[in-house]
């Protein structure tokens, strides 16, 4: 005992965390919320200074705000940085569809909401599958909310749309021949792993509790109403791309494009797209899948620090 207080004094030893170096982690950084928008429950992760730039994060499907779990403490230093999920997904409350619409715009509506009643006055958007047509409504709505757009596979462009979106366009035309087949492929388990995995050669890198989780939570009761819905509704995204490449013509907002090339669903060419409509567009092509963060998210967080260091954000 003697001796370790002789150490103590002489500073071999430090106590508590005074001599530690900081780092970031998700315990330190990221707080939990529910917010009643709509007269829904409405979960939202939160990190990094309220005074700083603000990022709002739009989740993909199947997925939540969870799929930014880890990103976010490698921004939380420098931005304050907003994650919900929307209705029906995380946990979040998801009303039977008698009771709540399942559109791209309703959802964009409820998350405006949600914005507004945070006190959210501008915020740069990064926009993940889901997230694209969500985060692009909110945008042509409010222009001048919008600083800056990271695009994660997210689609505008009938280019980005691969192979397997023929047979998801017979779905939306007829929906009563097609919905058995196209759905219940659509919330399996198989294409469920394959959205995280697609095509990489590496898939050992990727965490299989991901695509069971979401698996678990597509086989929840009103899940296959819920989902059959919404993706019934996605081709009025599809209608929608010439409105929001002629909103980005207009506005040229600065954008950063960072894509999986082993997306099975979204084509490498929605990336390049792009950039003919925004001409300055940063763009680069990864070796990772749908969900990019899966296997490259340094990569993707030392190109968004690098982005919007570059942009003149301001405060929220």
């Amino acid at each position: 005992m003697r001796n370790l207080i002789l150490a103590a004094a002489a500073g071999l030893i430090t106590v508590g965390s005074a001599g530690a170096q900081q780092l970031s982690s998700t315990s330190a950084t990221t707080t939990y919320h529910t917010l009643q928008v709509d007269g829904l429950n409405l979960f939202y992760r939160e990190a990094g200074p309220k005074d700083a730039p603000t990022l709002l994060l739009l989740h993909g499907f199947p997925s939540s705000s969870r799929m930014f779990e880890t990103l976010i403490p490698l921004l939380a230093d420098r931005y304050h940085l907003v994650a919900p999920d929307y209705p029906g997904f995380g946990l979040s409350d998801a009303p039977p569809p008698s009771q709540y619409a399942y559109t791209f715009d309703h959802i964009a509506s409820t998350v405006d909401h949600f914005t507004e009643a945070l006190g959210l006055k501008s915020y740069s958007l990064f926009l993940q599958d889901y997230g694209g047509p969500v985060g692009f409504r909110i945008a042509t709505a409010h222009p001048d909310r919008v600083k800056a757009i990271v695009i994660q596979n997210a689609v505008a462009s009938e280019d980005g749309l691969g192979q397997a979106w023929d047979e998801r366009k017979a779905y939306w035309r007829d929906r009563e021949a097609n919905e058995q087949k196209v759905i219940s492929n659509f919330l399996s388990l198989a294409t469920t792993k394959l959205r995280h995995v697609g095509t990489s050669p590496n898939v050992d890198r990727y965490d299989p509790s991901s695509w069971n989780d979401e698996f678990a939570h597509l086989s929840q009761a009103r899940q296959r109403r819920i989902q059959a819905d919404l993706f019934f509704d996605y081709q009025t995204n599809v209608a929608s791309y010439p409105k929001w490449q002629a909103w980005m013509r207009e506005h040229q907002p600065p954008m950063l494009v960072v894509w999986g090339k082993y997306d099975p669903s979204f084509a490498v060419g929605g990336a390049a797209a792009y950039q003919r409509d925004v001409p300055k567009a940063e763009v680069h092509i990864l070796d990772a899948g749908h969900f990019a963060l899966d296997e490259k998210l340094d990569d993707i967080a030392s190109l968004m620090r690098a982005f919007l260091g570059r942009q003149q954000l301001g405060q929220k």
